[in-house]
């Protein structure tokens, strides 16, 4: 079944891209996380712009997401000074996170995805569910999807210095909205 033609649906009712080239809309898309220092929540984002090739078979389907890391914003200054500096993420020398799929696989509970996440030039080993929805579109471009995926990550990955008030597992969750690339 077709929805339009750049989005379908599998069987089960299970949304897919058709074939193609797609961006992902850095105006509607970004990445946030949450962690829990000395106790307490902190929550933040990162923009996210990337690309999404899906091809016949599905499995050798590609994306490729990227998060600046200078733009992390929490709402507090002071703590998005800190995340960007030498002790968290490093903005100044390592400008970016990314990450880059090598499998793309659909199995009746839905989506998956396998890849690599870079963080600071140090590349890790990362799983995911996808979860694709029509987006709330606009009038001129009915043709978006959005996918969201959540990952957990180790703040090892995130700090090369041990923070005992820093709880081990960030929680990240990557909101894109993707449109074909034409």
């Amino acid at each position: 079944m077709t929805l339009t033609p750049d989005i379908q649906l599998q069987p089960g009712g299970q949304l897919r891209l058709a074939v193609g080239s797609w961006r992902v809309d850095p105006a509607r898309s970004h990445a946030s996380f949450a962690a829990r220092f000395a106790g307490q929540p902190v929550r933040g984002r990162l923009p996210l712009t990337g690309e999404v090739l899906i091809t016949e078979p599905i499995e050798d389907s590609t994306a490729r997401l990227t998060a600046r890391t200078g733009a992390v914003s929490t709402g507090s200054p002071v703590l998005d000074r800190l995340l960007v500096g030498p002790g968290f993420l490093e903005a100044g020398a390592f400008p970016e996170i990314s990450f880059r799929s090598e499998l793309l696989v659909w199995v009746p509970a839905g989506w998956r995805a396998v890849g690599r996440l870079r963080v600071k030039n140090t590349e890790h080993e990362l799983a995911c569910q996808l979860d694709l929805q029509l987006a709330d579109t606009r009038p001129d471009d009915p043709r978006g999807i959005m996918i969201a995926s959540s990952w957990v990550i180790d703040s090892r990955w995130v700090t090369s210095q041990r923070i005992p008030a820093l709880a081990r597992c960030i929680v990240m969750t990557c909101s894109m909205y993707l449109e074909p690339d034409m």
